[in-house]
């Protein structure tokens, strides 16, 4: 297998695990269940941002990237 279809399958493998593990912290931190989460992420751009910046995310403490997405959401007129 080329070496450049290992890597992006490894960073595709390991972006779905942290949006899979970040959605249900967030549920958590805002008392909501996770299909709620979802919708709200999707509805206020969280999702997006999370697409786009997951590589920075993930270092990050799990609080903090949580806080990050809300306030995504909050910019884009999330008022949870």
């Amino acid at each position: 297998m080329d070496e450049a279809l290992k890597a992006l399958d490894k960073e595709t493998r390991d972006k779905v695990s942290f949006i899979s593990f970040i959605i249900p912290s967030f549920a958590e931190a805002y008392k909501m269940n996770v299909q709620d989460a979802y919708r709200y992420l999707k509805k206020y751009g969280g999702l997006d941002f999370l697409r786009e910046h997951w590589w920075a995310l993930h270092t990050e403490n799990p609080f903090w990237a949580v806080r990050d997405l809300f306030e995504v959401c909050h910019q884009n007129g999330g008022s949870r």
